[in-house]
């Protein structure tokens, strides 16, 4: 029999042995998947080199993505000109166009000739594509005007009622982007508390709809308060219709996930969300926060219960989808890399 100590030294050897050994099969297989991975793009390029010589195909990278139109209908005092900001301080580096859409007394609905003038536009304008449009317009689906091309929608939704707070005081007191600007209710000193207490017209819970008729569209459904119709429509254009929906306390990773989804446009957005001083910098001036029995008040109505019913979709959707996109680590977030490739290519390239 061996002595104890020498057992155990054995075993501690056995023990460090097959983990060696478990190392260099893992690593064995790393190597082995990269190997797969290399080849599987080469013969992806060979494939595709070769449909293009056989068939004049243009698989120029840039052709495709300076074709890309991009559409952010934003919904007033939701971070939208911080974030619309970005794309302006990008969009000289990064070589795309940004157009705002201005339409008259910022109605969010055009007429039917002016939706077909801006179908035509945003599809056939050549010079302004690539191009990042923005503007506080409802949704339109482009192929209901037999547009050939169809843009990429994106947005971002804030919980209804820090929207309408933020919006009841910046009618009155603007903000730090223009503070001399003299606003439509300068003047007026009441705050958002006596405003609801009072039944003041500038914050009824009918000011609460909006995040869903932006979402919903051009029907005329879309702007009949509370209406549950328009609920599910804007729920299914979130969902089918825009590539990514972001709130507004989670902007960063909003925009980290834009950046890794659309270089072409958002290459360095999120290094400049972060560092910038001009960016991000747009803040409601003298807002005060409601009291919990305002909270209390406004959550009563029905409009805030649908209203909010689709902001906590939108919240749940964008979690889901960031999940899936990036990871913690030491308390910062990182974009996952490409996690597919392509194999058993046929035919072979000979």
């Amino acid at each position: 029999m061996m002595p104890a100590k020498f057992q155990l030294l054995a075993v501690l050897a056995f023990g460090l042995t097959m983990l060696f050994i478990e190392n260099q099969i893992q690593k064995l297989e790393e190597s082995r998947a990269k190997l797969e991975r290399t080849i599987a793009r080469h013969e992806v390029a060979e494939v595709e080199q070769r449909h293009s010589e056989d068939a004049g195909w243009d698989l120029s990278p840039l052709a495709d993505k300076d074709d890309m139109v991009i559409i952010y209908n934003r919904v007033p005092k939701t971070a939208s000109t911080s974030f619309t900001n970005i794309a302006y301080d990008l969009c000289g580096k990064n070589r795309f166009h940004v157009l705002h859409i201005n339409t008259t007394k910022n109605n969010p609905v055009m007429s039917l000739q002016d939706q077909v003038r801006f179908v035509r536009n945003v599809s056939s304008w050549r010079e302004m594509k690539p191009g990042f449009y923005h503007g506080h317009v409802a949704y339109l689906d482009f192929s209901k005007y037999g547009a050939k091309g169809r843009p990429m929608y994106i947005n971002v939704v804030r919980d209804p009622i820090e929207r309408l707070v933020s919006y009841y005081y910046f009618l009155r007191f603007g903000d730090d982007y223009r503070p001399g600007l003299r606003r439509r209710k300068q003047g007026d000193k009441k705050t958002f508390d006596e405003c609801v207490s009072s039944g003041g017209s500038d914050c009824a819970p009918e000011k609460l709809w909006l995040q869903i008729p932006f979402f919903c569209g051009h029907h005329s459904e879309c702007w009949n308060a509370g209406s549950r119709w328009a609920l599910e429509q804007a729920k299914a254009n979130l969902v089918n219709e825009y590539l990514l929906v972001g709130v507004t306390d989670e902007l960063e990773d909003f925009i980290m996930m834009l950046e890794a989804a659309l270089p072409r446009f958002f290459r360095g957005a999120t290094q400049l969300y972060r560092t910038g001083k001009k960016s991000h910098l747009r803040k409601t001036t003298e807002k005060k926060p409601p009291t919990k029995e305002t909270i209390a008040k406004l959550q009563q109505s029905d409009i805030w219960k649908i209203e909010n019913e689709f902001y906590e979709f939108a919240l749940e959707q964008f979690q889901f989808v960031r999940a899936h996109a990036v990871r913690e680590k030491d308390g910062e977030l990182y974009v996952l890399a490409q996690s597919f490739f392509y194999e058993k290519i046929y035919p072979k390239v000979n």
